[in-house]
């Protein structure tokens, strides 16, 4: 998956987390995410380091000072209507581990161990949202990010005109 970013859904500025596959197929993950998830994931993917280290730093922190290291982190199921996921690490003495997590915390995490992100094709399959543009030019492989952000606006005034009603059974 690839990390387009956050964007506020309204009208109730409610975070959102999108993800991107990175094949071809251009179907797009939203996750509702909070706001401290959600300027955490953006200061990192800005760069942006503070004179003491916030949570997900911290993480990081504790996990280059234990030799540990991220190997990846998946989006792994959708159970209603939350997200799971769990962050693969591989310890200083190659052990390997998951750690269930939020996928807010996972990606935010990601971002600063530039560690690749996935999610299941099942998550994929409920979830993700096939939105056109988004795959990539079959010349130069590069997507084009006027059809990105404007796909991204299309995608916010869906969610404008959702309500929970939508989806109770």
């Amino acid at each position: 998956m690839e990390l387009i970013g956050v964007q506020l859904e309204m009208p109730s500025n409610s975070p959102v987390l999108l993800l991107r596959e990175s094949n071809s197929q251009g179907r797009v993950l939203p996750v509702v995410i909070d706001l401290p998830e959600a300027q955490a994931i953006g200061r990192g993917m800005d760069g942006v380091r503070t004179a003491r280290p916030m949570t997900h730093d911290l993480m990081k922190n504790l996990l280059d000072t234990l030799g540990a290291k991220v190997v990846k982190v998946t989006v792994t199921e959708l159970v209603d209507r939350t997200f799971y996921a769990v962050i693969e690490l591989q310890t200083a003495g190659g052990e390997s581990l998951e750690v269930s997590s939020r996928p807010s915390d996972a990606v935010a995490l990601a971002v600063r161990t530039q560690s690749p992100i996935f999610a299941s094709e099942e998550v994929m399959d409920e979830a993700g949202q096939f939105l056109e543009g988004l795959s990539r030019t079959e010349d130069s492989g590069e997507v084009d990010e006027e059809v990105v952000e404007e796909l991204v606006d299309e995608f916010k005034a869906f969610l404008d005109d959702i309500s929970p009603e939508d989806f109770q059974n």
